[in-house]
This record gives structure tokens, C-alpha cells and sequence, in this order.
């Protein structure tokens, strides 16, 4: 499809298109993203050489799995992860890097689903999750290009901004730092006149979210865990009261396993991946612009706004431009999606010119029916969270404390959200097909 006319072809095999996705963007490049190439925190490449056992084996070295490893250590557990390719390589190294608070959506919307108590406390806490996520920046020296300036969620017209009045108020009252800014604020924070206004939430910020995947892993592996890459679970086998981990190297034996892959779940577990629907978010990174883009969000917050099919817009610790959507990538820097971010570039700052476009990426996202994340136990000893909704930082990190936490003997109840049981998404592989398709479409159309 390198720059090429574009076919959008329906697959009716949600499943299989993911899975294409995937293999084609990694033959691409060695690397999986922009952040996997500048992040400053080395890569841990270890085998797994021999069996062993532990007291947790976590399966996936995203988020998810490494803040477990890191948690449960700290608490005195023996810890194994096990990657099936190399750390990040997931939703975690593809993130857009927006380190934001809440849930994808409203406090009182939550509240409404989740019934009062449940959902007070899962606000409440997600309020306070980026503050977590960066006093772990700061407290293992992760080289991640942290900065805490906010975000902001941009009005894309004057409905959004009704919308994010109504979140605006409901976060003040329960007295988060937020803020409701005007279509003229907007404009100055933002540098393009192109929004009805938008909400800054002073709590949020931005990193290199593959330097702060490597992080946690340098601080779990500091703390004791043991970290593989380059394993593949092939298989789950519970021998009386522990787990036969069984892997394409060596055999691992755990009293407890998690499951931390999210939306790159494959078949390891019968059920787990028709749980949620995968959509992709892809992105692109302009070559660095130096003063050219000083007036782009000239404090450094990171933006995504209020479209049904949103878009996010953010410079890195370089100054490249980095803006996505939803949707995978079509025909990497030189094809599709390469002239919808150029359309949109010029759309928002038609004085900054033609600019050049050097990485080109997708990653996937679990998404539930209702936009609230489980947690599910599959079998004694084994549980697994998913559906992130695209709120991988913080929930990720949630999650990994959560479950060493019950590792370490906490009780069920102490979880952050219950745990259920596991329920397909009626017409899941259908829905994932369409939502490809389109978001192709959508490219093809705000490409002119």
C-alpha cells in the first residue's frame, strides 16, 4: 500500500486482521515505534535458560506485567516474567504517552454504572493514579522525558464542549485541579485556533511511554524479579496447588499466575480474547522542528479531542510532532496515513508548511462493551485484567499493584473493581473487522 490508492477491504475476521496487522508492521522495522527508538532506559533482552519455579510467573512484559513484578517483589515475592517478544512490544511501547487521570468516561458516569460506593472509590483513585505513576518516575530515576504540565481534551465542536463543561464541573466538585478553558485559552495553549475550547486537567502529563516500560523493568529486576524475553506460554496446567507454566524454552512452576497482555491476548486461555473488541490507534512522528513548532503546545501538554473518532497531538523531548488516530497504519510514511496526518497538520497550523514525516505506527486496544476494564479469575491462582479502553499508563500500573497486593495476600474485596467472570462480546471478530474498515475509510476521507 506504499503510496498507493487505498482499498478498504472489510474483514469479516476480526481476528485475522489483527493478526496481519501485526506481522506486517513488525516486518516493517526492527523497531515497533518512535519511542522504542529514542528511549533513553536500556532494553533487557535475557532468556529463560532452565526450569524454575516461583511464587508468581506473570505472562506479558507491558505495563501490566511489569508493575506486578515490580509490586510483588518489593513485598518480597519471587517473581518471573515472561515475554513472548521483547518488552513493550504490546500496547505499552506503542502508547501515545498521555499519562491521564480518570477513565475514559465521566466520574458520574461511572458512579451511574458502577453504583455509588464502587464507582466513588475507582474515581477517586484513577484521580490520583498519575500522581502515582510519577512519583515511580521519580522515586526509580526512570528516564522517560516526564513532564507534568497536563493534558488537555479538546473541543471538536460546540457539543464537545458542552460535554466537557459537564466533566469540568463534576471534577471540580470533587476537587480535582481542573480547568475549563475558553476557545481563546485553547488557542494560546494549543497554538491553532481549531477548538470551541477544552479542559486542562493539571493532574496528567507525558512521557516516552517505551522509557517508561524499560524503567519499571530496570526497578523490578532491581527489587528481585527475574525477567525472560523472547518466551512464548504455550500452555497453563495446574498440578495440585501450583501452575505448570509451559513455555517454547523451559518450564516454569508458580504458585500464582497473571495474565498482563491485554489487548494482545492470543489463545492461551480459552475464552479471554473474545472478551473485548480490538480497535487500533495509530500514529506518526514528524522529524524534529526546532523552533519551527515552538507555538505547538508551547507548555508541553499532550491533546487528544472530543470526535467520535478522535485524534491526539503531542511533541516529544526532541520536538518532532506526533499525531495518531484511530485506526491502523496504511502505507507507513508514504502512503495514507502519512497524507491524513499532513491534511490534519495543515488543517490545524497552516503556517508551519510541509513537514516530514519519519516513523509511522499502530498498536491495539481493548475495549469493552460498557468502557470499564475487568478483572477476571480464570482459575485458583490465576487471574488476568483487561480492557484498558485506551488508559494503558495508569490503569497498567493500577492493575500490576493490585494484583501483588492479592498475591500477597490481600483479600479479593481490596481489588479495585470486582472480579467477574469471563463473557464474550457478541459479534466481537465482526465488530473488530468493521471498526477497521472504518477507520480506513475515515483516513481516506479526512485525507483530502
Amino acid at each position: 500500500m506504499q503510496g498507493g490508492p487505498c482499498c478498504i477491504t472489510l474483514f469479516v475476521d476480526g481476528d485475522a486482521a489483527v493478526s496481519e496487522l501485526v506481522s506486517e508492521r513488525t516486518h516493517e522495522s526492527e523497531t515497533i515505534s518512535l519511542w522504542d527508538k529514542t528511549a533513553a532506559e536500556p532494553r533487557v533482552d535475557t532468556g529463560l535458560n532452565s526450569d524454575c519455579s516461583c511464587d508468581v510467573a506473570i505472562v506479558g512484559g507491558g505495563y501490566t506485567g511489569l508493575s506486578t513484578a515490580l509490586h510483588a517483589a518489593q513485598a518480597g515475592l519471587d517473581c518471573q516474567v515472561l515475554e513472548a517478544r521483547t518488552l513493550g512490544f504490546g500496547g505499552s511501547g506503542r502508547n501515545v504517552g498521555l499519562v491521564n487521570a480518570g477513565l475514559w468516561m465521566p466520574p458520574q458516569e461511572v458512579r451511574r454504572r458502577m453504583g455509588d460506593a464502587r464507582g466513588s472509590a475507582l474515581v477517586d483513585l484513577m484521580g490520583r493514579m498519575p500522581q502515582y505513576v510519577f512519583d515511580l518516575i521519580e522515586q526509580h530515576q526512570i528516564q522517560c522525558e516526564a513532564k507534568r504540565n497536563g493534558t488537555i481534551h479538546a473541543a471538536h465542536s460546540v457539543g464537545g464542549l458542552r460535554g466537557l463543561a459537564s466533566r469540568a464541573e463534576e471534577w471540580k466538585r470533587l476537587g480535582a485541579p481542573v480547568e475549563l478553558l475558553s476557545a481563546e485559552e485553547t488557542a494560546e495553549k494549543t497554538g491553532t485556533t481549531r477548538f470551541h475550547g477544552g479542559l486542562l486537567d493539571r493532574r496528567a502529563g507525558t512521557i516516552n511511554p517505551m522509557g517508561y516500560t524499560r524503567g519499571l523493568a530496570r526497578a523490578a529486576l532491581g527489587a528481585g524479579a527475574r525477567i525472560a524475553t523472547g518466551v512464548r506460554v504455550t500452555g497453563l496446567v495446574r498440578d495440585g496447588a501450583v501452575w505448570i507454566v509451559e513455555t517454547d524454552q523451559a518450564t516454569v512452576r508458580a504458585k500464582h499466575v497473571v495474565l498482563g497482555t491485554n489487548a494482545y491476548t492470543d489463545d492461551l486461555w480459552p475464552g479471554l480474547r473474545q472478551s473485548y473488541t480490538v480497535i487500533h490507534f495509530f500514529q506518526l512522528a514528524s522529524e524534529p522542528l526546532g523552533d519551527r513548532a515552538a507555538h505547538i503546545l508551547p507548555e508541553g501538554q499532550g491533546l487528544w479531542d472530543t470526535a467520535p473518532v478522535m485524534f491526539a497531538l503531542r511533541r516529544d523531548a526532541f520536538g518532532r510532532l506526533v499525531i495518531g488516530s484511530m485506526g491502523a497504519v496504511h502505507g507507513g510514511t508514504t502512503g495514507l496515513s502519512q497524507r491524513w496526518a499532513q491534511r490534519q497538520v495543515k488543517r490545524l497550523y497552516p503556517d508551519l508548511g510541509e513537514i516530514r514525516f519519519e516513523d509511522a505506527w499502530h498498536g491495539q486496544i481493548a475495549m469493552t462493551p460498557d468502557h470499564l476494564f475487568r478483572i477476571h479469575r480464570l482459575a485458583e491462582g490465576l487471574y488476568t485484567p483487561v480492557g484498558y479502553n485506551g488508559r494503558g499508563i495508569t490503569t497498567g500500573t493500577m492493575f500490576g499493584k493490585a494484583l501483588a497486593d492479592l498475591m500477597s495476600g490481600t483479600d479479593t474485596d481490596s481489588l479495585p473493581i470486582p472480579v467477574t467472570d469471563l463473557q464474550a462480546v457478541s459479534g466481537r471478530s465482526l465488530k473488530t473487522g468493521f471498526y477497521h474498515t472504518a477507520f480506513a475509510a475515515h483516513q481516506l476521507i479526512k485525507s483530502f
